[in-house]
């Protein structure tokens, strides 16, 4: 078993991975955000920039250095074979990351990350378990529309389409966070909590 134990918490778009991840973090828990970490190192990574754009051009990025994320989302959300080639230049350099990471909270009895694509991504197969954040599909798709307003609801759907099925990834979890507006989240978190302490203790 790794030391820390390391979790994983996945979920589909809009299902609540964020709010989940608060509510570890408000319990001293270390929270991993491989999205955000993604976004970073895909403007200070210079291996990550060179890749990019060899791969997309040099539209990729603007005369500050800053990733074209329309240009990117243009290309790469309507051609499946273009957005696996991005994130086959994305995942492992944020791998990479993560692992530095662990070794800096090597203190730590457990710590979390955080990935949409987690399962996509196979870095799974390196954490002791996996969360799953659930929520029912058009609620997921409400919130969206409501959190971003420069998605349409086709985006957001085109996105959706693009991630593993949801029935897949529930397959799959060691534990599911159940988080569609009637069940309460906090005692779910709680109790997993305790339950990864245990598991250490």
């Amino acid at each position: 078993m790794n030391s820390p134990l390391q979790i994983g918490i996945t979920g589909g778009i809009g299902s609540g991975k964020s709010l989940v991840c608060k509510i570890f973090h408000c319990l001293g828990v270390p929270v991993y955000d491989a999205d955000s970490r993604a976004k970073s190192l895909m403007t200070t990574d210079g291996i990550l920039i060179s890749q990019i754009k060899k791969e997309f051009g040099d539209l990729s990025f603007d005369g500050d250095g800053n990733l074209n994320r329309k240009y990117i989302s243009e290309v790469v959300f309507a051609d499946p074979v273009k957005l696996n080639t991005l994130n086959g230049l994305v995942h492992p350099r944020v791998g990479l990351d993560y692992t530095k990471w662990v070794e800096e909270h090597k203190g730590q009895r457990y710590v979390l990350k955080e990935a949409a694509l987690l399962f996509e991504a196979s870095s799974h197969k390196l954490l002791d378990q996996i969360i799953v954040v659930h929520a029912p599909e058009a609620l997921r798709i409400a919130r969206v529309l409501s959190r971003d307003k420069h998605r349409t609801e086709r985006q957001i759907r085109e996105i959706i389409k693009n991630q593993m099925p949801e029935e897949e990834k529930l397959s799959r979890a060691n534990a599911i966070i159940t988080n569609d507006e009637q069940k309460l989240v906090i005692p779910q978190v709680l109790e997993l909590h305790h339950r990864f302490v245990s598991l250490i203790a």
